[in-house]
């Protein structure tokens, strides 16, 4: 899995060991290949011009016509679950001022891509990859009516591919974005994603919530940059330049932010194919406040060493995340996790890889207590395990 569409040219799955944050020994992403035909996932940053011969058109969908039901999620008035069609045009017009396009000089050249305001001071959530090099970054925000200004970047995790940049003069009359919830998002739910493809600014995209949980590893320029994440797949149409950019419900509110897409196997360049992946708000809402406050996040980690395998207990088969090494000293040592042990589900999470194990973790904020559900010598147990602090300096 790789970024795409940036010209850096990040390379795809990369493989790792070490401890920090879960290790990961084969990190393989679930459902992305079939058929022989293998799905790069490439993060949507691209440089700022649009490609020659790129033309717009109206995207298909079903016309609006009864605005969101937020109480309800589109039931009756006796609790019946019932779709609800969107007005897209009403919440498109409602967020459309809360969403930035970024342009992004650094020492490895230029890139773009997308942001959205979450506060009055001009804080914008993005991500890593968008800002690059935070050091040596020139960053020019242009809000949806075309005004410019210059911007710093305030602190960039790589570890979740998070980055908050903060306008140098912000104007009084910045438009601030809710942020929603997770929480009760299922399959199926419409979303909305509006950003910077190629250069497109304030283009607005729907869809449907395509999976949830989706085990997503990219990778950066360097071999340090590997982000893992349960992502939020998405069917709207996400291409390079809209990496940063938000994610909105039938409310208006921002569910996640978009961060990556799937291309097909020699696409790293591709456009969308309607595989969108988009980092959970909470997950992003909570490094970007760290980074606010502080300029690094902390993460929490197990401190185990995983490969993918298939365990059986009875007359069950399934996949899970075996543990090859424990590091001494650690959450995972604390808790009596040892090499053998196939973990299979986190606080009732079920887990069916390295990569989606890594992912639940990174979700978690240090400290957090967790329960660990394992398969260890041929028999189902729990163990509780509380998750240490990380630190990221950038």
């Amino acid at each position: 899995m790789s970024y795409g569409g940036d010209s850096r040219s990040p390379e795809t799955q990369q493989r790792t060991t070490g401890w920090g944050g879960v290790a990961v020994a084969a990190i393989l992403a679930a459902g992305l290949a079939s058929a022989g035909t293998a799905a790069i996932i490439n993060a949507t940053d691209d440089p700022a011009a649009p490609s020659p011969g790129v033309t717009t058109s109206p995207r298909p969908g079903t016309p609006p016509s009864a605005t969101p039901d937020p109480d309800n999620r589109g039931g009756d008035s006796d609790g019946a679950a019932a779709p609800a069609v969107p007005d897209w045009p009403k919440v498109a017009a409602q967020v459309r001022d809360t969403v930035v396009a970024i342009d992004v000089r650094t020492p490895r050249g230029e890139s773009a891509g997308s942001g959205v305001i979450v506060d009055d001071a001009g804080s914008i959530i993005t991500n890593a990859h968008v800002v690059g090099d935070v050091r040596q970054s020139a960053v020019i925000i242009t809000l949806a009516d075309g005004r410019m200004f210059e911007a710093r970047v305030v602190g960039s995790d790589t570890t979740t591919d998070i980055a908050v940049v903060r306008l140098n003069d912000p104007p009084p009359d910045l438009q601030v974005a809710t942020l929603g919830s997770t929480e009760q998002l299922a399959v199926g739910d419409p979303v909305l994603a509006v950003g910077n493809p190629l250069g497109l600014d304030s283009t607005a995209t729907t869809g449907i919530v395509s999976a949830l949980d989706r085990p997503v590893v990219t990778r950066g320029a360097s071999s340090d940059d590997t982000v893992v994440t349960n992502a939020i797949q998405v069917d709207a149409a996400i291409n390079p330049g809209n990496s940063g950019g938000p994610l909105f419900d039938a409310r208006g509110q921002v569910i996640g932010i978009n961060s990556s897409i799937a291309t097909l196997s020699g696409g790293s360049e591709g456009g969308s194919i309607g595989l969108g992946f988009a980092i959970p708000i909470e997950q992003a809402q909570l490094v970007a406040d760290q980074l606010m406050d502080g300029g690094v996040a902390e993460h929490a980690f197990l401190g185990v060493a995983l490969s993918n395998t298939v365990v059986t207990v009875g007359d069950v088969t399934r996949q899970g995340a075996q543990i090859e090494r424990v590091e001494p000293g650690s959450p995972a040592a604390g808790a009596g996790l040892r090499p053998g042990d196939v973990v299979v589900g986190i606080d009732g999470k079920s887990v069916d890889g390295a990569a989606s194990l890594t992912g639940y973790v990174r979700q978690y904020p240090a400290g957090a207590e967790v329960t660990v559900d394992i398969v260890r010598e041929g028999r189902n147990e729990s163990v509780t395990a509380q998750l240490a602090v990380r630190e990221v300096t950038n």
